[in-house]
Formats: C-alpha cells, sequence, structure tokens
C-alpha cells in the first residue's frame, strides 16, 4: 500500500505546488487587469501560497528524482519530511482567510492588524510591490466577488486543500 501510495506522493506535490501558483497567478490577473484591489489579508495570503508552491515544488520534484533513482526509501523520507511545512503553511493559510472573511471584512481598517503588521516587518511591499502591494482596507476588498464568492473564500479552500494534500502526505506516508 505505502509502494502505491508513493507512486503518487511526489506527482501530488508538484500538482499542490503548481495549484498554488495558479492562485496567486489568479489573484494577481484579478488586480492588475480587473482592477480587484488586495487589503493586507488578501497579500498576506499571497506570500503563504508562494511558502506552500515553494515546498510543494521542491519537495516533490526531490522526492520523484529520489524515487525514479531507485531512492524509495529517501523519496518517502523527502515527501514526509515537505509535508511538515505544507500542513504548517495551510493551516496558517487557512487561519488568515478565515480572519479575512469573519474579522477583517468588517473592519473598516485593517491597519496594524498582524497581516499589516507582519508586511511591513518583512518590508514586502516595497522589495515586490507588484505582487505585495496593499491597495485596499478589509472592508473594501470584501465587496470582490469570483463566482459568487468572496476572494477569501477560494483562497481557504485552496489552503484547506493543501492541508489535505500535507496530511496525507504526513500520514499516509507512516505505512513504509
Amino acid at each position: 500500500m505505502a509502494e502505491r501510495w508513493m507512486a503518487h506522493a511526489p506527482r501530488l506535490l508538484v500538482w499542490l505546488g503548481l495549484l498554488c501558483l495558479a492562485g496567486l497567478a489568479a489573484a494577481l490577473v484579478a488586480q492588475h487587469v480587473y482592477d480587484v484591489r488586495p487589503c493586507p489579508w488578501c497579500v498576506l495570503q499571497r506570500g503563504v501560497f508562494l511558502l506552500l508552491a515553494l515546498f510543494a515544488l521542491l519537495g516533490g520534484g526531490v522526492a520523484w528524482a529520489l524515487k525514479h533513482r531507485g531512492h524509495l526509501y529517501r523519496a518517502h523520507l523527502a515527501a514526509r519530511l515537505t509535508a511538515i511545512p505544507v500542513v504548517l503553511l495551510a493551516m496558517g493559510g487557512l487561519l488568515a482567510a478565515t480572519y479575512q472573511h469573519e474579522v477583517a471584512a468588517q473592519m473598516e481598517s485593517c491597519a496594524m492588524t498582524a497581516a499589516d503588521r507582519i508586511l511591513t516587518a518583512l518590508d514586502l511591499e516595497a522589495r515586490w510591490p507588484a505582487v505585495f502591494m496593499v491597495t485596499a482596507n478589509c472592508q473594501d476588498a470584501a465587496k470582490y466577488l469570483l463566482l459568487g464568492l468572496p476572494y477569501e473564500i477560494w483562497s481557504g479552500l485552496l489552503f484547506a486543500m493543501a492541508l489535505g494534500v500535507g496530511l496525507i502526505a504526513l500520514l499516509r506516508g507512516a505505512r513504509v
């Protein structure tokens, strides 16, 4: 059973990384083409998606390369080690999306919330403004919808998927 799972684990992680990049690309298209202005919580989630993509693509790629070289135990270990930051980042992203939807969307200003403080401390707006520039407050950003749902709901769904993939990689891999 574990060998069958290992045949798909690297591919699953790579697909997760690509989905995270697609989610980020969709947010950037919405911002730069359709003038959807992001709030600090939106921008923070972009950073989490970038980190998720990095870990999933790197870990999945390493596990895939090891698997195809015949190092099944090392491939299994790489996939499981990758799952730890994937699970933690997905939980953090899900928490941020939930907070944005339930709390921040009701606030007139999200200045100096945790998201704003993190972005300020990391100086992301100055380093990569096309991706991390905050241009709206949380209440204004809550008005934007995609297929009838707020963007943070779509973000939360992708984080939930990432959490599921990470948990599968972490727990199912324990059977080797």
